[in-house]
């Protein structure tokens, strides 16, 4: 099983990025995926969750409105759309899969994760 995340980066806060996590190793399209992120300091934080059909989506209080998170199936990919970004936004993140939806901000419920990728937000 692997998650590669990546797409991470130095970014002028206002700037936007897309993360990508590239999975395999497992039925991608048969598991719930998503983001944690982990600032400097700081305990890990839930970012967002998609289900396996792309549809249902959850998001963390912090990030709701700038962050949208999709899937491609057929690409066994997830991605995380940022914009707007925070220097607050500055963390390593983490892609992860679970097979269901329970418990969703846990990290012990999820499966599988990614090594992550660091987003950098600075002028």
């Amino acid at each position: 099983v692997q998650l590669q995340a990546s797409g991470g980066g130095l970014v002028q806060p206002g700037g936007s990025l897309r993360l990508s996590c590239a999975a395999s190793g497992f039925t991608f399209a048969d598991d719930f995926v998503g983001w944690f992120r982990q600032a400097p300091g700081k305990e890990p934080e839930f970012v967002s969750l998609i289900g396996w059909d792309g549809i249902s989506t959850w998001y963390g209080d912090s990030v709701k409105g700038r962050f949208s998170i999709s899937r491609d199936n057929a690409k066994n990919t997830l991605y995380l759309s940022i914009d707007s970004l925070k220097p607050e936004d500055t963390a390593i993140y983490y892609c992860a899969a679970k097979r269901s939806g329970k418990d969703r901000t846990t990290m012990r419920s999820y499966d599988f994760w990614g090594q992550g990728t660091q987003v950098t937000v600075s002028s």
